[in-house]
């Protein structure tokens, strides 16, 4: 199966839009074209992308799916086209990006070490913050998150889906040995939200606890990981960042994982700021 690359991109400027004639003014073209080119997409996929309103275009289920998809594929025209020309050697300026503290301290250095070579007039501010940044009020440029946005005016991406589980240190297990999901009498988890939302997250799938099992923790999700591994207690966290500590074992391996998605926003100037898209583009390659 091949189709016309144009075509994909007028897909992404309708699903952004939201309407036929946004997309088209956008790409500077008749709506006529833009409504061809999507027939056309349709065609050769043998789906139907689009609901068409009178004055609107909803994505259908194909075209949700995709989305992602198209968008991967532009992120990487985008990289490949600015260091096909030199470009990339040529952005500066300031990008903030707003993540979580362990998001922050133990996945970004190295994504943003390789994006320093790529860009290396670049300036990068890591706003380290568990609360959430208005993007729309531009507190941040872009901002990685676990929960997708309602907020009208973001660029939203979805890259991944993270696995969290129960972590603790080889210190901890010599001294507690190691729990079972049964009795969790003698053990201690380090928290780093309120207790009553740890118990609310826990209870539900059948772990006995009580505040007693949360003696410790902190707001700062580092600090609670550095008093994990120093053998205070479990933890619960993304096996991307446990696995960078060999001092740390996943227990209770008998209950399922965690899964959260992990979601890439910016505000719509993203479309026209190219150190923000570029920036944005290597955050989505490089955390998928």
């Amino acid at each position: 199966m091949s189709f016309d690359w144009n075509h994909a991109r007028t897909f992404l400027a309708v699903a952004d839009e939201g309407s036929l004639s946004a997309a088209a003014r956008r790409l500077g073209q008749t709506q006529p074209t833009v409504s061809r080119q999507i027939a056309a997409l349709e065609e050769a996929l043998g789906v139907t992308l689009f609901e068409r309103t009178a004055r609107s275009v909803l994505l259908t289920e194909a075209g949700v799916e995709l989305l992602d998809h198209v968008r991967a594929m532009a992120s990487g025209a985008n990289m490949v086209a600015l260091a096909a020309s030199g470009q990339s050697q040529s952005v500066e300026g300031l990008v903030r990006i707003t993540a979580s503290d362990m998001m922050s301290a133990y996945v970004l250095p190295p994504i943003l070490k390789a994006l320093s070579r790529t860009a290396p007039l670049l300036e990068i501010d890591v706003i380290a913050d568990n609360s959430v940044r208005d993007l729309v009020r531009r507190e941040a440029d872009i901002a990685i998150r676990h929960g997708r946005p309602e907020q009208p005016n973001l660029i939203t991406r979805r890259v991944r889906d993270e696995t969290m589980r129960f972590y603790a240190s080889r210190a901890y297990l010599k001294a507690h040995g190691a729990p079972k999901a049964d009795d969790l009498s003698g053990h201690q988890i380090i928290s780093y939200v309120e207790v009553e939302r740890m118990l609310g997250y826990l209870l539900p799938i059948g772990l006995d606890l009580t505040k007693d099992n949360f003696r410790f923790g902190s707001s700062s999700q580092v600090v609670a990981w550095e008093l994990a591994r120093s053998g205070m207690g479990m933890m619960i966290t993304t096996d991307r960042i446990a696995a960078r500590f060999p001092d740390c074992r996943a227990v209770l391996t008998e209950l399922d994982a965690f899964t959260i998605p992990t979601w890439l926003v910016a505000h719509r100037e993203l479309r026209t700021n190219r150190r923000i898209r570029m920036v944005f583009d290597h955050l989505a390659d490089r955390l998928s």
